[in-house]
């Protein structure tokens, strides 16, 4: 049962009911002791966030930024925020001075809570640019505060600032006066070709957000729900708030480089997360069947076969299996899939929202049919995440992005783009009526820049507008589906497709180091360092080879003529990918010119 109250009470609604029951699992900066808060003391922590900011005399609906990776301190701030009727402006962990400076100005911030040294440090060189930045609240106590700072503070001494007696009758009306229509969240988009705009989601586009997913996502109070992409990404935000409205418990996830451990540690039944996640657990399950024994390769790829049919042949399309293969696979998942979820921590799956970039078919159908119910999805921050997804109880199809949610309203344009309108879209972009004037139609649908087609109730995209290319030979070229059938392979970490007004398709191919440098011990391949390595043409022959296998299904034009291997990740310093790690093209154009000019010399 879903309790879809104002997010400035939802907390204490639902401690009413669950009381001491654990609402969120988590572990202190630098810690590896899982410990658990009930949503009695959950609801007892917002307060003390929520007097806190009213003793440093935050107004209703001023800005406040968080700047951290996830953690439980995060939580409390926003929902204490949101308490006051304050609105959250949140930062990646990693934005760089630059960004924070654009923002903090941009939304008048005068105090920013930040998690760790980093945080802190960029904050701090910051402070001076910014005339509005009269504070640092710190989470982590481990990171040194400089001498040289009298106005920065602990997050625990910000929470003694203000007592409960002292605010509790401003608290009861403050929760009395909030509005549907009060901002909850600026969030600022990473931007891939520009300056980052602020998109404003208010508490009424939460609630019909959260009312529709409630009906479309089987969420209950006994799931537990791993919190694996950054709290400033609206698709966790909105994910881990409608798992609170359902009851479920939040296990937090502060580093993202030890999620797979945090999965094996905790067991969760659900989690976010981005293609490329799924991707890394196809490549890292094959490599294992690709070196095990020979009857154990065989063995799995019966199950995988067995679980294709069963899975994808059959359930995907409401359609009953015979009982013999009922039979098989039952066999099957008891044996093989069930080592392969317990090796992941996923012996209690439930099911799995995946968005924000293209899934490759392969994936999606390898995961479907090892016994995870990969729900994928679509949405933008306008729309406050999800605009369609698959349904556990439902037809599904490999290669949509599922069924739209019921409030809102698409349309295409003349072009194929998706239009969007509805209550979770956005009003605008804050401080931008000249990006507003253009964002809609004349009849106020929003503009995803997307393309895409309906199928028998499904939703599917072809292509970004933005981001198609036209080769000089006329041909048009989706770049982020070619480079899907890339990123399954174990060697690949990132590609960037290159092909705008070129006579064929290239890439630029950053290759996973470990593996690559493993594969040339093997094959005793000399290398004084990467660049060495990713010259070499032994090395490049293999990664041909491979390339050539993935883009069979391609259409000629479509497929990668020429690569080059990188000796080096794709940079955020750089600019070259986003926060969120897509790929800034118009960057690595600028940046790689020479490189990519290097590989149409005839």
């Amino acid at each position: 049962m879903q309790t879809n109250s104002h997010l400035s009470v939802l907390v204490h609604d639902q401690a009413k009911i669950y009381g001491d029951r654990c609402a969120l699992e988590f572990q202190d900066y630098g810690g590896g002791e899982w410990k658990s808060v009930s949503w009695n003391v959950f609801s007892s922590k917002v307060r003390q966030a929520s007097c806190a900011l009213l003793a440093l005399g935050v107004k209703v609906q001023e800005k406040i930024a968080i700047f951290s990776q996830n953690s439980i301190e995060y939580v409390f701030t926003d929902f204490g925020a949101w308490g006051i009727r304050a609105c959250t402006v949140p930062f990646y962990a990693t934005t760089s001075e630059e960004a924070i400076q654009f923002m903090v100005s941009d939304a008048a911030i005068r105090f920013i809570f930040c998690g760790e040294q980093e945080q802190y440090d960029k904050a701090r060189r910051v402070q001076h640019l910014c005339p509005s930045l009269e504070k640092i609240i710190v989470f982590d106590r481990n990171v040194r505060i400089s001498t040289h700072d009298p106005s920065s503070i602990y997050y625990d001494d910000f929470l003694k600032l203000g007592s409960a007696e002292t605010f509790k009758a401003r608290l009861e009306t403050l929760y009395s006066e909030a509005s549907w229509d009060d901002l909850a969240c600026i969030l600022y988009t990473s931007g891939t070709t520009g300056q980052s705009k602020g998109v404003m989601l208010s508490h009424g586009q939460f609630h019909a957000a959260l009312a529709d997913n409630h009906k479309g996502v089987a969420l209950n109070d006994k799931d537990r729900v791993l919190n694996f992409l950054p709290f400033t990404h609206i698709f966790e935000k909105g994910w881990a708030i409608l798992a609170l409205t359902e009851g479920a418990t939040l296990i937090i996830n502060t580093d993202p480089r030890e999620v797979q451990t945090s999965m094996r540690q905790r067991h969760p039944s659900c989690m976010s997360a981005v293609p490329r996640f799924w991707e890394k657990v196809y490549a890292g399950v094959t490599e294992k069947i690709d070196n095990a024994p020979a009857l154990q390769q065989k063995l799995f790829r019966r199950a995988l076969a067995v679980g294709k049919r069963h899975n994808i042949d059959y359930l995907s399309k409401g359609r009953r299996p015979p009982l013999t293969l009922q039979l098989e696979y039952k066999l099957m998942d008891k044996t093989v899939f069930a080592l392969v979820r317990k090796q992941l921590g996923l012996e209690n799956a439930h099911f799995f929202p995946t968005a924000g970039s293209f899934v490759s078919p392969e994936v999606e159908e390898f995961v479907h049919s090892i016994g995870i119910f990969m729900m994928v999805g679509y949405g933008l921050t306008e729309s406050l995440a999800t605009v369609s997804n698959d349904h556990l109880d439902m037809p599904y199809t490999i290669g949509s992005i599922g069924r739209p949610i019921d409030s809102i309203n698409i349309k295409f344009s003349e072009e194929g783009e998706i239009l969007l309108k509805g209550p979770t879209i956005t009003k605008g972009y804050y401080n931008r009526p000249d990006l507003n004037a253009v964002a809609f139609t004349e009849d106020g649908y929003f503009k995803t820049g997307d393309v895409g087609y309906m199928k028998d109730g499904e939703l599917y995209i072809t292509e970004r507008i933005k981001d198609l290319f036209k080769t000089s030979n006329g041909k048009y070229i989706a770049p982020q589906m070619v480079e899907s059938k890339i990123l399954v392979d174990k060697y690949v970490e990132q590609v960037a497709v290159i092909a705008d007004q070129r006579k064929f398709v290239s890439a630029l191919i950053v290759p996973t180091y470990p593996l690559l440098e493993q594969y040339a011990r093997d094959n005793g391949i000399q290398f004084a360092d990467r660049e060495e390595l990713c010259r070499d043409s032994k090395v490049n022959a293999m990664i041909a080879d491979r390339i050539d296998t993935l883009q069979q299904t391609l259409a000629n034009y479509e497929k990668i003529k020429r690569f080059t291997l990188m000796p080096h990740h794709f940079s955020l310093e750089k600019g070259e990918v986003t926060n969120t790690l897509k790929i800034k093209r118009n960057v690595l154009n600028k940046n790689y010119a020479d490189v990519i000019n290097a590989m149409y010399d005839e």
